[in-house]
């Protein structure tokens, strides 16, 4: 028998000196009742009730449990009060898992204005290019980029992470300024090892056509009303292959070669002539952004907030404002 039902009976037949009226209270049959009751007497070897025609009262042991058994009721009735108030308050401490440059560049700004917001909240913040078991460490809510496999975790979609094809003007004055998808195999490229088909490069649009990512970072899936656009597969092989896209942005700007970047990481280079977008009217493949959560149900509040403050953030050119 359950012996937190049991002690939940004891309690109310006592108060009520009644094992139907308790039984009532409770939703459960008189006959459960009583069997739960006779588990607690042969488990404690001693009776704890008188019973007879006037009703039912507790022996001189029954009374004494009775107080240690009113005392544990209100030790549970608080734990369950205490678990309430944390799940529904914006408090305790978040931890947060996200990439090394998104983490650095981006959400380390947004994470410091939700912590003035919630000054109640404390933050874990770890970076790490690597997969993340959420579980297994203990992460509240993680970023992740790319298309999310199935699984039993939570997750909000949060907007779109465009890249761009870019090179330095050193690079283009002295090897050449590729214009199509295929001229792209010729150059050395820097590639990053964790995302894009590592050493292949895939591109879709071309000219004529409008579903390519310009310099604007903006995408659209329009085409001249005829044909799809285009997709084109690319191998590439370069001097430098890593999975720290601040590397392949520093190899860029040094003329090392042909880089992939999100705009996030290449738009200050852009903006400031260091490096030049290529191919305007190719899009490379874009990103889904997710915020990731150990379980879709039962969120606790902390973890709710910080998910509805990201919500919005990301429109479609919002890598403009990144560090």
């Amino acid at each position: 028998m359950d012996r937190i039902t049991g002690i939940q009976l004891f309690i109310r037949i006592v108060e009520t000196g009644s094992f139907s009226k308790a039984s009532v209270d409770l939703g459960v049959t008189q006959p459960t009742a009583t069997k739960h009751v006779a588990a607690v007497e042969a488990r404690l070897g001693a009776r704890l009730l008188n019973r007879n025609t006037r009703g039912v009262s507790a022996t001189e042991i029954g009374a004494l449990y009775y107080e240690k058994c009113k005392a544990i009721q209100r030790e549970l009735e608080e734990a369950d009060n205490l678990a309430s108030l944390l799940q529904s308050r914006v408090g305790g401490q978040l931890r947060i898992s996200t990439s090394v440059a998104f983490g650095r560049r981006v959400l380390t700004p947004l994470v410091l204005e939700f912590m003035r917001q919630h000054p109640e909240v404390s933050i874990d913040l770890s970076f790490d290019d690597r997969y993340v078991n959420l579980v297994e460490q203990g992460v509240d809510v993680a970023i992740r980029m790319g298309r999310l496999a199935d699984s039993s975790l939570g997750a909000r979609y949060l907007g779109r992470n465009p890249w761009v094809l870019v090179a330095s003007p050193a690079y283009l004055k002295a090897h050449g300024t590729p214009t199509t998808p295929a001229d792209v195999a010729a150059h050395p490229c820097l590639i990053y090892s964790s995302v894009q088909g590592d050493e292949r490069w895939h591109f879709t649009g071309g000219p004529g056509q409008t579903g390519a990512l310009g310099t604007s970072g903006s995408t659209s899936d329009s085409t001249d009303g005829h044909d799809a656009p285009r997709e084109q597969s690319v191998a590439v092989h370069g001097p430098l292959r890593t999975n720290n896209l601040s590397v392949v942005l520093e190899a860029a700007l040094g003329g090392m070669g042909l880089a992939i970047l999100p705009w996030y990481v290449a738009h200050e280079a852009v903006r400031a002539g260091r490096v030049v977008p290529l191919l305007a009217d190719h899009a490379l493949p874009v990103q889904e952004m997710h915020a990731v959560f150990p379980s879709p149900k039962l969120v606790p509040s902390k973890v709710a907030s910080f998910i509805d403050f990201l919500q919005g953030r990301f429109t479609p050119q919002w890598w403009k404002g990144a560090a």
